[in-house]
Order: structure tokens, then sequence, then C-alpha cells
């Protein structure tokens, strides 16, 4: 009898090269391949007599085949098989392109199902290449509502439908994750039910209703998930850290600017966070430019103090070089130093040292304050005493690394077995509420939704043709004149396609040197360079040795060059708006006024998505604006997340993750590690290991 954690392989109907091809698409067990969801359904439900159909429509016919002839077609080679199919109203043509197994599967006299779309030649009304099921068997590929599955070479609909079917008839009981009392409470069907209904609808009233199952799976076990490790925070252990009021003043009085009101809460929020006994857990979600790293430096500046280590970690060198600059230059008036580590680099009290030296001052508690890539992840990184990881933009680190980051929140290596360090994450995405609650329902939120006074607003601007682009060129010239800079931004293609988008950055840098800006200096930074490369670039664009750096947006442009005051992004319709604003705040860093100009595509439609940037400034009004248009799949990334497509797009629905939420809470409050509920436990296992948390 097989279950849901039969493997493939056992599976006599599954041979080796298919199973190669189900391994690839993630496929190994039942579970998988129930998993495995239909992204749509043709309605081929309604059986119509032949002579009432008409060209366009969809639909079944059930007859007999009258006439069968197969052959190759004289002009392509190709083997044509055609049959003429009777009712008792007329005769239909039928023909398929190159599938073998139809001449052997049929003959005259067979009594068949077929499903497809009608079309017209001058001979009049046929179908080409219909789903076809003998008439006796029961409606698989025809004659339903048929679901379609996403495919791979060699994987057909056809094949999913098969096999899921004779595996259904199978398996008699799938056991439910989710106790009977809360189905019953929010009129859900039961698992087994919903992947019935999910692959084998009658009607779409049971597609609504599995689909509405499935989405309440995924929100309970991502609330599930999140109390868990909010639960873990609250009874873990940490070091306190005060720090004192009048070092903390002192601090604030050699600031060159004023703190914000949103920046002062943040820093109240956090020091009271790290004054307790347990662990903060804390996500510090800014706008662009709004001063996350002022906060994040008072928070080390707390653990400093007490004689502890801070980790402050970037997903790239340029980043962390950044942040390195940065707090060294926020700590110079008080002494404090500050040290680097990536792979490309190792400062140690502004020396450059060896990798060993540096891994033996660490474990050894010299410096307090390190800044470093994921090469602060290694195994052989260890600590000697540290209280805070400080994490930005954690979202871009890989899967694995992230697993280690909650590693080294709950098993640092720095001799404190009883201790775990506290935790803050960055980010300059503005997350709007609902996501929130959905995806960081385990951290404390702190909100950085204020800039600066002296911030001017970036002009934003569409450039809709090629005249207003040629405008665009000589304000450019014109604000280099006056001795600005500026960023001229590429889309980010498919990873496949990386070398493609490097050689187009080649060739559009070629022609901005020698024929758009021939008298000015213009660099070119893109994803295929090596760090030391990006860094030397970057470093000259600071000292204003380029005029212009075009760049690929796989790199991180987010160093800040307080003289560069425009940015041009390039077919900017590609990228979402919450991702366009993160570019436009590349600029505006200075005094000078900034601009940021947007390019739509040739071939771009729908511009009043662009619209709303010329005319919104808030981070977090235009994140709400992305996530209404586009949905939450593309504000995510729906691989990065690990969620399915029904999850996704349920995420933005607050009743749901509210219902979620408390019936998660009601769980965990009687049995917190899931031991009376097996199946429930087994199923959060399955999936943290393709969902991410923070």
């Amino acid at each position: 009898m097989s279950s849901l954690d039969t493997l493939l392989s056992s599976i006599p109907s599954i041979k080796k090269p298919v199973l190669a091809k189900l391994q690839n698409m993630g496929l190994l067990t039942v579970g998988d391949l129930f998993s495995h969801l239909p992204h749509r359904y043709e309605d081929y439900a309604t059986i119509r007599p032949i002579a009432s159909l008409a060209a366009g429509e969809k639909c079944t016919v059930l007859g007999t085949v009258t006439k069968l002839h197969s052959g190759k077609s004289f002009r392509k080679r190709m083997l044509v098989t055609e049959i003429s199919v009777a009712d008792d109203s007329g005769t239909l043509r039928v023909v398929w392109f190159n599938q073998r197994f139809i001449a052997t599967a049929l003959k005259v006299g067979s009594a068949v199902r077929l499903s497809g779309k009608v079309t017209a030649d001058k001979g009049g009304l046929l179908m080409t290449n219909p789903e076809l099921e003998r008439a006796e068997r029961d409606a698989t590929h025809t004659g339903r509502l048929v679901p379609v599955y996403p495919e791979t070479r060699g994987l057909t609909s056809r094949f999913f439908r098969w096999q899921i079917t004779a595996l259904f008839q199978k398996i008699k009981a799938i056991p439910d994750p989710v106790p009977q009392e809360i189905l019953e409470r929010l009129h859900l069907p039961s698992y087994h039910q919903s992947l019935r209904y999910l692959h084998f609808p009658k009607n779409e009233k049971e597609i609504l209703l599995a689909e509405k199952r499935s989405a309440f799976d995924e929100m309970f076990l991502v609330q599930l998930k999140a109390l868990q490790l909010k639960a873990l925070f609250e009874t873990s252990l940490a070091e306190s850290l005060e720090l004192p009021p009048q070092i903390l003043e002192n601090f604030i009085e050699t600031l060159p600017f004023s703190l914000t009101g949103a920046q002062k809460k943040a820093v109240g929020e956090i020091l009271d966070d790290l004054a307790g006994p347990h662990p903060m857990n804390r996500l510090l979600n800014g706008d662009v430019g709004s001063g996350k790293t002022v906060v994040a430096a008072v928070a080390a500046l707390a653990a400093a103090g007490q004689g502890c280590q801070v980790a402050l970690l970037a997903p790239t060198e340029v980043l962390a070089r950044q942040h390195f600059e940065s707090l060294s230059s926020l700590f110079a008036p008080g002494g404090e130093t500050v040290s680097l580590f990536t792979g490309s680099y190792r400062l140690l009290d502004g020396k450059t040292v060896t990798r060993k030296t540096m891994q033996k001052a660490i474990e050894s508690g010299i410096p307090k304050i390190i800044v470093g890539t994921h090469a602060l992840l290694q195994e052989d990184v260890r600590f000697q005493k540290l209280a805070l990881v400080i994490v930005d933009e954690q979202h871009r680190f890989g899967v694995a690394q992230r697993a280690k980051l909650q590693d080294m929140s709950f098993g640092s290596q720095d001799g404190q077995a009883d201790r775990v360090p506290h935790f803050l994450t960055m980010t300059a995405t503005p997350i709007p509420r609902t996501l929130s609650l959905a995806f960081f329902g385990n951290l404390e939120i702190s909100l950085l939704d204020e800039l600066p006074k002296n911030r001017k607003p970036i002009i934003t601007k569409l450039v809709k043709n090629q005249t207003a682009r040629e405008k665009v060129y000589q304000f450019i010239n014109q604000e280099i004149k006056k001795g600005r800079q500026a960023f001229i931004i590429f889309p980010l293609v498919e990873e496949s396609l990386a070398l493609k988008e490097v050689k187009a950055a080649v060739k559009e840098h070629e022609k901005l040197t020698h024929k758009i800006f021939p008298h000015l200096s213009v660099g070119l930074i893109h994803g295929k360079l090596k760090a030391k490369e990006k860094e030397d670039i970057m470093h000259a664009f600071r000292e204003k040795d380029y005029d212009i750096l075009v760049a690929t947006a796989v790199v991180e442009v987010g160093v800040d060059v307080p003289n560069a005051s425009i940015i041009l992004i390039e077919e900017a319709e590609r990228f979402g708006l919450a991702q366009l604003h993160q570019f436009r705040g590349r600029v505006g860093r200075g005094e000078h006024q900034s601009y940021c100009f947007l390019v739509p595509g040739e071939n771009a439609k729908n511009l009043e998505r662009l619209e709303v940037l010329e005319k919104e400034a808030s981070g977090f009004a235009i994140a709400e604006a992305d996530l209404a248009l586009r949905g939450p799949g593309a504000f995510f990334g729906t691989r990065q997340s690990g969620l399915p497509d029904i999850a996704m797009e349920n995420l933005t629905n607050m009743k749901l993750v509210t219902i979620a939420r408390d019936e998660a809470k009601g769980i965990l409050a009687n049995d917190p590690h899931l031991e009376k509920h097996p199946a429930l436990r087994e199923a959060l296992k399955r999936f943290e290991e393709r969902v991410h948390f923070e």
C-alpha cells in the first residue's frame, strides 16, 4: 500500500528516464507528486453534438471513428494521423501531428471522447491535436474540468493526470495535519478531499474550496513556525546590554545631523530590547535614506560598550565595505574601532591582515565590532562573546546562508552555551502591514518612515519618447558641468541570460562613451566582475574619476555617493515599483537637488504603473501600490519564499492571516512542541525545508 512518503522510484509505472526528470522538478515522493498542483483547468465538461459546433469554442465530442488514415506529409515529412468521428448529428475531421501512438490506439469502429478547440479550414470544421480517450474509460483527460500542470520536456499534463489518478486509487486514506475541530470550525474540506478537488474537480466550486484549504494550510504553517520562533527567543537567555545614557548622548552629539523622530523611537525600542534578559528579535524596516545605519550603530555601541562582540553581515562585499566605512566614520570621534572581514578584505585596527590572523583575533575577542559578508559564517570562524548579530537585507543571502544565520543566533561558537545573541535584521524594502504580519510574525518591527529634514524630494520623470530621451541626455550634460555625477541602470534578466545581459551593458557602455557622452568619463560595473574590480570601480566613482556609472541591476549600487544627483533607469517597466524606489534612493543623498528618469522599453505597456513613482515619494505608499498591482508573489519573489502560488495570492488576505494566527496560537498554547499532533509536526518539518523565515 502506497503512502505520501512512498518514493516515486518504487512505483512500477514510473520508468528510470522519467524518474530523473521528476527528480529535476523536485518530485521525489508520492506526496510531492500530489503537491504538484495544476496551474489552470480546461473546461471540457460540456459534451456537444457535432452538428452544433462552431469555430473557436472548446468542448468535448463523443462519437465513433468512421475513417482513419496515418502517414507522412509530403512537404514537411511529418507524421499526420487523420480520422473522421461521427455521432447522431454529423461528422467531424480530427487531425494529430507527430503523435505516433494515436494510429495504434485507434481503429475504425472505436467509440472515443475528444476534447479540444474547434477550428476551421477549407474543408470545414476540425479539431487539431485534441485530447483523446476511449469512451468506455472514466474521464481523465477529456469530458471534465481537465487540470493542466506545470510541465517540462518529456513530462506532459497527460502524464501527471495518469499517474496521479492511478496513485489516488491506491491510497485510500491520507493523514490530515490540521485537527478535525479546526476544519469543522472553518468549514474546510479534509486534506484528502481538497487534493481530490484540486486534481479531479467536478466544478469550479470544488476548486475554490480546495484553494481556500491550501491557502489556510500554508498560512497556518507560516504562523506556527513564526510563533515557535518567537517563543524560542522569549524563553532563551541573552546578555543584558545596557547603554549608559551619557554615552548615548555623547555619541548623538558627535553626529553631523539630527536624528529623526522615527530614528529616536527605533533607538528606544532596540535599547529596551537589548537591556532585557531575553534575546532581541527585531526587524528595522526603513525607507531608502531613512538612516538605518546610525540606528544599528547605537545597538553595536551598546554591545561593544559591555565588552561583547557584534557581527554586522551584508550580502555583498560592496555593501559590507560601505557599512564598514559608515560605522568607522560614525565611531571615529569616540575612538571605537571597526574591523572588516570579507572574502577579499580583512582589516583589523585599520591594517590589512591574513585570514588566520583575523580568525585568531575574533576568537580572542579583540575586535568588538566586525562587519563582514557570508565569510563570517564559515565553520572556522569562532567568537569569544558574540552578543549581537545585525543582518542587512537578509532576504538576499542564499538559503544555506540564511539557515547558518539562524544557527548563529542559537548556537554561535563563542563559548556562551547558555546565551543567545540578540538579533537585528534590516531592510530598505518597505513592507506592507499585511505582509509584515504574514511573513514576519515572529519579529518585533521598528519602522523608519520619516526622512531626514534636510533631504530634498527626488524629482522623478517618465521619459516616453526619443525626443524626451535626448533632452534628458542634455540635462545630464548640464548637471555634470555643475560637478554632479549620474548612474545609468540596465534591467535584471534571468540568471541563464546573465552573459547576454553583460554583453548588452558593454555594448551600451560603448555607445554612451563614444556617441552620447564622448567628452565625459563613463564607467561600467556588472555582475561578472570580481569583487575587487567592483570595489575599485565604485571607489573611482566616489572619487569622481567617472562622471557617469553604467551598472546592471545584478550589481548592488547602494554605495553612498552624495555627489551623484541623477539616476536614469532603462526598461523601467521590468522592475517592480518597490525596486525602482530602491534604485531612486541611490541619489538624493547629498545637498544637491536630485533626479530620477524612468525610460520604458520600446514595447512597454501599462505606463500608469510607473506614473505612481512620479507622484509618490513614500516607500511605504509605493510598496502598497506595488503589492496591489503585482501581488505578493512578484513583491517577494515566489522562488525566494518557497510558497506555492495559491498561498502567495492569499498573503494579503488579512482575515485569513488573522484566523491562521489565532488557530496556531490555540494549538501551541496546549502543545508547544506539537507532540500531540504528529501529522502537523511532520507537515511543519517538511514546510521548514522549503520556506525561509527571518
